[in-house]
């Protein structure tokens, strides 16, 4: 119950009293209100420093203090869906004095993490786990007799994913005492219906309603077939009243007992609601809440999806701080591209799942709208979809985050690749990313790639090439993967027009005699540093562009392997499997015996931290080539 008539606490600063959830419990609602203020003030003050999640953050602020005060967390497990709405969340649960190094090298997470608090109940980055993660843990509860709850908070926008819906239809096949919370940013409605649901939400979960509803089923049940008929009468009739005030069938269509919409930000509202789910159902339940997304900074919620992840910027204007200039990004260059081609080729078609902005095809929409599709959170649907225009005789190109093309392996190979369709996925965000960290960090494309038949994998090292790329997979005729990294290019002068490059093709950089530098991608210039390195020191190191990992230039790569003493492959990406792999095989295939090592990132999770750190610490900087090349041909000296 919530303590309406306790005396407040001091109204400054109660967020720095707060230790833990417990000392939620005993505030009272205007207290709880404060408190609000104080979490929005304080992310919005560290995250114009920081970067990060602002709008989804700022949205839940409420939610996540009502969440705390009603369920007794980290007991009750609580579940946040992709996780960049946690920011609330790490501060009522003992992390304010290291909230400051939010998504800093070394410091808190951006998103949930295990290692950080035991109120992180999993680690998420990707969207639409909550539901499926929420079903398996309230199942081991029952099981194991337990009567804690179990809560997934997942948003309007998961809420899309398939994998959303495969929970939801099995969690209410079993039954299961799963609450969850749709978190809806979207939706719109009128402050009158906004009251009535709200009302109507809070009173139809009660105690007293729950057991005169249960009462009335026990006794007309007792009459048999008759008693049955008029049961489902009612049943009928009570959704067709909740379907005229809500938007709840859906989810009652899946056996959850759906309430809402509620307001968000209405502290009282949610407390009420959200005790009596937790007091009164049984079985799955859904609680509908309408948030603001940015709600208390006013140019997070006129433009929320500006504010949705944003680097530092200054609170008052809403502007971004200066920053050194930069050529334009892999994923501008990329769009731009894109718009170009397909201005010339009416084929050329551009889909992306929920990432216009973030993958550089919101130009495309603009000059292209009748070819471009943004599909959702659904990145199983976006590649068979690809492949169904393919079919058709179009070239689709399909934009998308490495790490979250993992999630449609299955679709690239059996839908794609199998049928030899030409559908062009441009891997953005391939290699570490920064401060998203590991959920983020798209360091397994190459391995779980290069084994799939029919799939030519290009790897630009600079922006230039990156077009010509472009323009090469799409005219390919057959399935080709771009992989090229996140933030600014190299600065180099664009080709007026693009053109066709020779399929698995090479290119010699530098000549040399003791070494093979073999970088791949964003490591060429590096690796050509390196190079001017070694040659002070004595060394003289070959380089060669490999521009194709698939199909490799097997003759001009084992050539100059022969032509030297050692070869030291370097990638943006795991060694096990990686192109590093690759290399050894194809040396040995071809009966090159030469010593290799090869650079990239060992079989662990790599951190949060600005790409150019952990470059450095993984030995992937022109300095860390250099020394590792001078330390391997000193073990493999000659004679």
């Amino acid at each position: 119950m919530l303590l309406v008539d306790k005396e407040p606490l001091v109204r400054k600063k109660l967020l720095q009293g707060i230790r833990s959830p417990q000392d939620l419990r005993g505030l009272n609602l205007a207290d709880l209100e404060d408190l609000a203020t104080e979490l929005r003030d304080t992310i919005i003050a560290t995250v114009a420093e920081t970067g990060g999640h602002l709008a989804p953050s700022l949205g839940v602020v409420e939610l996540t203090l009502a969440l705390h005060y009603v369920f007794d967390t980290p007991n009750d497990k609580l579940i946040w869906d992709v996780g960049h709405q946690a920011y609330a969340h790490k501060l009522l649960t003992g992390r304010q004095q290291q909230f400051h190094t939010l998504r800093q090298h070394g410091g808190l997470s951006g998103f949930p993490k295990r290692a950080e608090s035991e109120y992180d109940t999993i680690e998420t980055g990707h969207s639409s786990t909550s539901i499926s993660f929420g079903l398996g843990l309230a199942t081991a509860k029952r099981i194991k007799k337990t009567p804690d709850k179990v809560v997934a908070v997942i948003g309007d926008g998961s809420m899309t994913a398939g994998l959303a819906f495969e929970g939801l239809n099995h969690a209410g096949d079993l039954d299961e005492d799963l609450i969850v919370i749709l978190n809806d940013n979207e939706m719109s409605i009128s402050e009158n219906v906004g009251a009535l649901s709200s009302f109507m939400s809070r009173k139809l979960t009660g105690k007293t309603i729950r057991r005169l509803r249960d009462h009335i089923e026990d006794r007309l049940l007792a009459l048999s077939t008759v008693g049955e008929n008029i049961l489902n009468l009612l049943r009928k009739s009570e959704e067709s009243m909740k379907a005229f005030f809500t938007p709840g069938m859906l989810f009652e269509a899946f056996k959850f007992k759906y309430v809402g919409p509620i307001p968000g930000h209405e502290l009282e509202d949610l407390i009420a609601t959200l005790s009596n789910v937790r007091d009164h159902n049984h079985g799955p339940v859904l609680v509908h809440v309408i948030t603001t997304k940015g709600k208390g900074y006013e140019h997070a919620e006129r433009n929320p999806g500006s504010y949705h992840g944003v680097g530092p910027f200054d609170i008052e204007s809403g502007k971004a701080k200066p920053s050194r200039p930069a050529p334009p990004s892999y994923t501008k260059i990329f769009g731009e591209t894109l718009c170009r081609i397909a201005s010339e080729d009416p084929r050329v078609v551009g889909i992306t799942a929920a990432m216009p902005d973030g993958t550089g095809l919101a130009s495309f929409c603009t000059s292209h709208c009748n070819r471009f599709f943004d599909v959702g959170i659904a990145e199983q649907h976006g590649l068979t979809f690809a492949a169904g225009l393919a079919l058709e005789g179009m070239r689709p190109c399909f934009a998308v985050y490495s790490s979250f093309m993992q999630r449609a392996l299955d679709q690239l190979i059996h839908d794609v690749c199998l049928p030899n369709l030409p559908v062009t996925i441009a891997l953005d965000r391939s290699g570490v990313v920064g401060a998203d960290g590991p959920t983020h960090h798209g360091v397994f494309d190459l391995a779980f790639l290069r084994y799939v038949p029919n799939l030519t994998i290009m790897m630009p090292k600079d922006e230039n090439e990156l077009r010509h790329m472009l323009y090469t997979a799409l005219n390919l005729g057959s399935p080709a993967a771009l992989r090229y990294p996140r933030g600014s290019g190299e600065g180099v002068n664009l080709d007026e027009d693009l053109h066709y490059l020779p399929l698995g093709k090479a290119e010699l950089l530098r000549e040399g005699t003791d070494i093979l530098l073999l970088p791949a991608g964003n490591r060429v210039y590096p690796a050509l540093q390196a190079a001017e390195l070694l040659a002070e020191q004595g060394i003289s190191a070959a380089v060669i562009n490999p521009r194709f990992l698939k199909p490799l230039d097997a003759s001009l790569i084992c050539a100059w392997a022969s032509k030297t003493r050692a070869v030291l492959t370097i990638e943006d990406g795991t060694v096990l499997g990686g192109f590093g792999s690759a290399i050894l095989q194809l040396l040995q295939e071809h009966a090159v015996y030469v010593p290799v090592k090869t650079l990239g990132y060992g079989d662990s999770f790599i951190d949060q931290g600005p790409q150019s750190v952990l470059w450095r610490q993984a030995g992937l900087d022109k300095a860390g080539i250099a020394s590792n090349a001078v330390s391997f041909l000193h073990q493999h000296r000659r004679g």
